[in-house]
């Protein structure tokens, strides 16, 4: 599935560090267990980081997109 980060603060059209425990548990509400994840979308370097770090141990495989990079594995705990 493909989580894009810009939609954890579209209601306020901007990252706000203060809102962060709101955007870890979107994050966590949305993203089922043992999903392969990529996430993706317009949001500040210390959110990717952030949900990055929440979700794992819950995701399965995790990778980046971007327009520059195209996908990047972040982790991968595929035991295949």
């Amino acid at each position: 599935m493909t989580l894009d980060l810009s939609t954890l603060y579209a209601a306020t059209g901007t990252a706000k560090l203060a809102d962060l425990p709101a955007y870890e548990a979107r994050a966590m509400d949305l993203v089922p267990p043992g999903a392969d994840v990529t996430l993706t979308g317009r949001a500040p370097v210390w959110l990717y980081l952030r949900i990055a770090h929440a979700l794992h141990g819950r995701v399965r495989k995790l990778f980046y997109d971007s327009p520059v990079t195209g996908p990047v594995e972040i982790f991968n705990h595929d035991p295949r």
